[in-house]
């Protein structure tokens, strides 16, 4: 016998809930891609994906995920041999570093661990000593997601502005977008990417790139860039098809101008409240757990922590056989630990992850919460008591 049987909740960082809006959207015949109410309909996501990202300026669509995206980005504004300088959080940094070195940048990483953040004093430091400003572009990544350290993105620009450094500033909210606030023309970020998936609340397979007058000159400069990566005709396009670089994502664009209408009925502001109240209601749940057993929350300082995905410790084999307990006998399957492990813990084992980002509610969280504790108890990790209280009187509380 199985308690699992019944609606299944996919509290991973990503893919994250779809909404019954958004799939019944999607889920009609192919449109005319020529003409008509799709060109209408996408001319009108533009603006508001702008809004969203907290930008005037520009906003661009690939069909993709995030690693398109990163791609993407990287593309118009890094030509082969340049340098950048990207302060590592966690694994998704040095995908992205990955990524840059890929397409032939030089690449300086400043790793700061998956525990305590970015140092900013030491990024300007870095940043002064380039006299020669080889240093072409700053990749931060706002929340990564194996960690979930939350950079302040702002604090980043100031590193650059304390440095006197022309260096672009670039980044990745693609675990972000739509949950953690993120204001790109006022925290002077150059180029920022996206993707569906998350905040957004769309299944995978868009990515987006927006960016300011200065990248868009970086770009102009640049020697070349390929004729799908290219933004330029992305964001001021001619003719309908280059939105996209050939044929629109017909049914993905549905399902995120139905999202879009979701977000922006609920009011930016209130999903940015929800995502923090839920956040601190499963923090509160953890460090209630964490007084008589081993599971912790990976980010002490609440200040750097994010409100769309939490990374947990418990130790191994712990962690995976809790992911495995609620998965088969409750029904909530629950993130890996991506990029996390220690010297006696090679394999991640007592690493996990929630994901809390998009279309979820107290009784999403609360029921994955309890899920959890009848884990514990199943499998025989001790906790601290009260936790799911601990828990309720934040969601109480509003």
């Amino acid at each position: 016998m199985s308690l699992a049987n019944g609606r299944p909740y996919l509290a991973i960082p990503g893919p994250s809930v779809s909404p019954e809006r958004v799939l019944r959207a999607m889920h009609r015949s192919a449109p005319n891609i020529y003409e008509g109410a799709l060109v209408e309909m996408t001319h009108g996501i533009i603006p508001d994906l702008k809004r969203i990202a907290g930008t005037e300026h520009n906003a661009t669509i690939y069909i993709g995920n995030g690693h398109a995206a990163w791609e993407a980005a990287l593309s118009n504004v890094i030509a082969p041999g340049e340098k950048v300088l990207v302060p590592v959080t966690g694994r998704f940094g040095y995908g992205w570093a990955e990524m840059a070195q890929g397409l032939g940048a030089e690449v300086e990483v400043i790793d700061f661990g998956v525990r305590t953040g970015m140092d900013m004093g030491r990024v300007a430091e870095v940043l002064a000593a380039d006299k020669a400003h080889e240093i072409k572009a700053v990749m931060g990544v706002h929340v990564d997601t194996s960690s979930s350290i939350r950079t302040d993105m702002n604090a980043l620009r100031a590193a650059l502005d304390e440095a006197g450094h022309p260096a672009l500033l670039m980044a990745d909210c693609i675990a972000s977008l739509g949950c953690d606030r993120f204001e790109m023309d006022a925290w002077g970020v150059d180029v920022m990417v996206a993707a569906s998936q998350k905040g957004l609340m769309v299944p995978p397979g868009l990515g987006f790139v927006f960016f300011n007058d200065k990248a868009a000159q970086k770009r102009a400069d640049m020697p070349r860039v390929s004729r799908y990566w290219d933004w330029t005709p992305r964001a001021n396009p001619e003719f309908y098809y280059q939105f996209f670089g050939g044929t629109a994502p017909t049914h993905h664009l549905f399902g995120l101008r139905e999202a879009l209408d979701m977000i922006h009925e609920e009011g930016l502001e209130a999903v940015y409240a929800r995502h923090k109240t839920l956040a601190e209601a499963i923090w509160a749940a953890v460090e209630t757990w964490g007084q008589g057993g081993p599971i912790e929350l990976n980010i002490a300082d609440r200040a750097m922590r994010s409100h769309a995905v939490t990374s947990l410790r418990m130790g191994a084999p712990y962690g995976t056989q809790l992911r495995r307990w609620t998965e088969a006998e409750a029904g909530v399957t629950l993130g890996i630990g991506l990029g996390m492990s220690s010297e006696d813990d090679p394999k991640g084992d007592g690493f996990f992850r929630f994901g809390h980002m998009g279309h979820v509610n107290a009784h999403m969280v609360l029921g994955m919460l309890a899920s959890v504790q009848a884990g514990m108890s199943a499998i025989g990790v001790p906790y601290g008591p009260g936790g799911l209280d601990a828990a309720t009187e934040v969601i109480a509380r509003g």
